[in-house]
């Protein structure tokens, strides 16, 4: 087929790209390169089949002549990671919802399957634990920048579910929990390549806040199975998924266990938030999915442990670098 993946030289798009070139289909990634390291860039150009467009999902000329011809759309293009987040509130917001909306809008003209990433921060406050699609969520104030990008992935999840409820575009919405693997840079905030390479340096691993937030980790390559399995199930269609690892861990068990595996004289050092992102910044506490409906629909079911997880990226920046 001919496929179109927005936001494709990210991490996890990349590996999405990766994995659909090895199946013989033909890949147009679509990607600004704002957040994108120049090495996965050019790594993702040389896949067979795969085909570089440098630009926007906001660019709706770009993107029309970009869609055309296309027969599936994995649309990621997005805001990555906190940091990026908390600087750049309005640009994070607008890439969200402008251009899932206009990914949408260009896609229901030719009724072209489109699986939309949406976030596990869509959960907000919620301890109600594990997180199940159809849950309630509570939010925090609007004058904290975490908040809006939620709140606009939410606004994505609500445009999905009405293009197929009203137009019958077949659409799927993936909730990524903490997807890390190879690959992935700590530049905006993603926590497990940031104390991989503090560890490989013997630096101090930095831990945010107090470090006993919960969270669960999942192999990028697990994830992407679960992607390709929904977009390609019709009993999918108009549906929202969890995608990620039910296996939680607080960020200050992470942090040992990484400097356990890695053999690491690193210490230990904890950092108040407001350090980092500053004095309106407010975190989650939990974040951990309920994976059964995706299990149940296309038996998606994750393979890689935690320590398997951990293991790969460590292997990878230790050749990196």
């Amino acid at each position: 087929m001919r496929i179109l993946v927005t936001g494709g030289a990210g991490f996890i798009g990349s590996h999405l790209v990766e994995r659909l070139s090895r199946n013989g289909d033909r890949v147009i990634v679509l990607d600004d390169f704002s957040t994108a390291s120049r090495e996965v860039v050019n790594w993702v150009e040389k896949l067979p089949g795969v085909t570089i467009v440098k630009g926007s999902v906001l660019d709706k000329s770009l993107l029309t002549r970009t869609i055309s011809g296309c027969q599936q759309i994995y649309h990621l293009a997005a805001a990555v990671g906190v940091k990026l987040v908390v600087e750049k509130p309005l640009q994070s917001f607008l890439t969200n919802v402008s251009g899932s909306h206009n990914v949408l809008e260009l896609a229901d003209k030719k009724k072209i399957p489109v699986l939309l990433t949406s976030s596990s921060e869509v959960y907000g406050k919620s301890d109600k634990l594990p997180f199940r699609e159809n849950e309630d969520r509570v939010y925090g104030s609007v004058y904290n920048e975490r908040w809006g990008y939620a709140l606009s992935k939410t606004s994505d999840e609500f445009l999905a579910l009405a293009y197929w409820r009203e137009r019958g575009l077949p659409v799927v919405v993936v909730r990524l929990f903490n997807t890390v693997g190879p690959r992935q840079v700590g530049t905006y905030g993603m926590v497990v390549p940031r104390l991989v390479q503090q560890g490989l340096r013997n630096d101090d691993l930095t831990i945010y806040g107090d470090g006993l937030q919960i969270r669960s980790f999942s192999y990028v390559g697990d994830v992407v199975d679960g992607m390709l399995k929904l977009l390609n199930s019709k009993k999918s269609h108009g549906e929202i998924f969890n995608l990620g690892s039910p296996e939680p861990i607080t960020i200050l068990d992470l942090a040992k266990k990484i400097k356990v595996l890695m053999k690491s004289q690193s210490k230990l050092r904890m950092i108040p938030y407001r350090k980092v992102y500053g004095e309106t910044f407010e975190d989650m506490r939990v974040r951990v999915p309920d994976i059964s409906k995706a299990k149940r629909i296309v038996g998606y079911k994750p393979k890689f442990t935690l320590d398997d997880t951990l293991k790969a990226v460590i292997d990878y920046y230790r050749k990196s670098l």
